[in-house]
């Protein structure tokens, strides 16, 4: 099989970095998310994928993110199955085929165009593709109005600059009339010292935004309710986490500071 090569700037990049990471986990022993269909997607790309330098920590806990934001869709999902779903900023994420939506749902995956593209090169057909700046507006236009949406940004929140993923929500919590918004929240510290983890500076690229108080996005004028909070330090997938990285993280999960420094989802209800 011949790899195919890419040519992407440092945030496209950063598809690659997650897409990895869920692979790594599907290998271990005892997988946190078990995504079999993203291993097998970078065995498909020609890229050197050891010089992002994915340590266990970035693995157990991008795995466990996906995990329970999945189940955050599913949950939906179950009680909206006409709904809409945007992955936001999907890149290269099989999130559509380990939800399996039902039919009545459109899934839409979005992302930078030149992310879209790829997507029929190396996944099947499985929801409706957009591709967009996501730090403009008219790519909304696009979408249905009059049904429930799913959002789903994971990964996305330190990658817009400015205000900008404030006034996104601001504009998707309008366009519909109803859904939840799921995303990993993280703080201002954790947003912060992003730019000093080794993988992201080997891509180059400057993190910026976080928020402390999960009841933050509430002030955002986007009608936001906060329904749950998931300290992820916390869950019992915890156990699979090798040592020392496990040992580490249940000394975190006493403290709830310590915790909110670490991966959390989020879930909120507009």
């Amino acid at each position: 099989m011949q790899r195919q090569r890419l040519t992407l700037d440092p945030i496209q990049e950063t598809a690659l970095l997650t897409l990895y990471a869920r692979a790594l986990d599907s290998k271990l022993p005892h997988p946190i998310l078990g995504d079999t269909r993203s291993a097998d997607l970078t065995e498909k790309i020609d890229y050197d994928f050891a010089k992002l330098k994915v340590k266990p920590s970035l693995i157990c806990g991008t795995a466990l993110r996906a995990k329970k934001l999945d189940q955050a869709v599913v949950n939906f999902l179950a009680g909206h199955p006409d709904a809409i779903v945007l992955d936001l900023g999907c890149g290269l994420d099989t999130r559509v085929f380990r939800c399996d939506p039902p039919t009545g749902v459109d899934w839409y995956d979005i992302d930078f165009p030149e992310i879209i593209s790829l997507r029929p090169r190396f996944l099947p057909e499985r929801s409706r593709l957009l591709g967009a700046d996501l730090t403009t507006l008219g790519w909304l236009d696009a979408l249905p109005r009059d049904r429930p949406a799913m959002i789903v940004a994971e990964g996305l929140l330190p990658f817009m600059p400015g205000d900008t993923f404030q006034q996104m929500t601001r504009a998707l919590t309008t366009h519909f009339p109803a859904g939840e918004l799921a995303l990993n929240g993280y703080t201002r510290f954790a947003a912060w010292a992003m730019k000093y983890h080794p993988t992201i500076k080997t891509l180059g690229i400057t993190a910026a935004q976080g928020f402390d108080n999960p009841h933050e996005p509430e002030t955002w004028g986007a009608a936001l309710a906060l329904t749950d909070e998931q300290l992820l330090t916390r869950a019992p997938e915890v156990a699979y986490f090798p040592q020392p990285l496990r040992a580490l993280t249940r000394l975190m999960s006493l403290n709830t500071g310590l915790s909110r420094q670490g991966t959390r989802t989020l879930r909120y209800r507009f």
